[in-house]
């Protein structure tokens, strides 16, 4: 076959497009798709070494693997003596709505790469946000599973809660219960807090160290605020809570302690 041949078999149109431009497209397409599996697996292999929580691995793949096959189609497209130009607006336009149509969904996304960064809870904790207080079930790319005090599961858009205030009350393994009690001023003081100390004996699950206090906190226009502090494992504080209070009413009334209570008194006075 002559040279005269060989040009004029390459200058043969198939639908539009030359022998040429299809072989030189079909052969960079087989170049981009090993180089996208050769760095597809130079990436898993530096991820692998790092200490980046697995989701955030995938999510990392993912989108390298999804740029370099938009890049794929547009270098093949070139290849096919088609003009990129338009094709690469109409892609950023393209690209532009999904980001909007799309943004609770990428922020929640985003939200989720941060919490698993961040880790600022586990499966499993005791963790409050806003007016949500309960032991997290469940984490996803785009909702943080949430079972709540009232035994509810509610989901919380990881958007939301990557910029919330978050606490986490199962980190150092205890937690603080706090109860303020009245008392009457002619009540002494020692004898005020020694219903207090055996309201707190009475009381299981409550930690011995830190150890209970008992202090005067605060002096009222009809009453003497006490406070009392104990430290319990956070599963226990709701359960020590309620049966702290219940136990202070009954030593209270074993010590002839008066509790206080908002009250009118009123005095009549007769004219003689």
């Amino acid at each position: 076959m002559d040279q005269n041949s060989i040009n004029q078999l390459l200058n043969l149109s198939i639908s539009g497009f030359s022998v040429g431009h299809i072989l030189s497209a079909v052969v960079t397409l087989c170049v981009c798709i090993l180089a996208i599996r050769l760095v597809t697996r130079l990436l898993n292999r530096i991820l692998n070494q790092s200490k980046l929580d697995a989701r955030i691995k995938q999510i990392i793949t993912a989108a390298v693997r999804v740029i370099l096959y938009i890049l794929t189609a547009i270098m093949v497209i070139q290849q096919l003596g088609i003009n990129t130009s338009s094709f690469v607006a109409l892609l950023s336009v393209f690209s532009l709505g999904i980001t909007l149509a799309a943004e609770d969904i990428l922020g929640n996304l985003a939200g989720s790469v941060v919490l698993i960064s961040a880790h600022p809870f586990a499966i499993g904790d005791i963790v409050q946000s806003g007016d949500q207080i309960g032991v997290i079930s469940g984490m996803g790319f785009y909702y943080t599973k949430l079972l709540n005090i009232d035994g509810q599961y509610v989901l919380i858009p990881n958007k939301e809660l990557a910029e919330s205030r978050i606490v986490n009350y199962s980190t150092l393994g205890r937690r603080r219960v706090t109860v303020k009690i009245s008392a009457a001023y002619d009540a002494p003081t020692n004898t005020v807090k020694k219903a207090c100390y055996e309201a707190v004996a009475m009381t299981d699950n409550i930690l011995s160290d830190p150890a209970p206090s008992v202090q005067l906190t605060n002096y009222g226009s009809n009453s003497v605020e006490y406070s009392v502090f104990c430290w319990v494992a956070p599963s226990d504080f709701l359960t020590v809570t309620y049966a702290l209070n219940d136990h202070l009413r009954t030593t209270f009334a074993q010590n002839q302690v008066e509790m206080t209570y908002d009250h009118l008194n009123v005095h009549i006075i007769e004219n003689h």
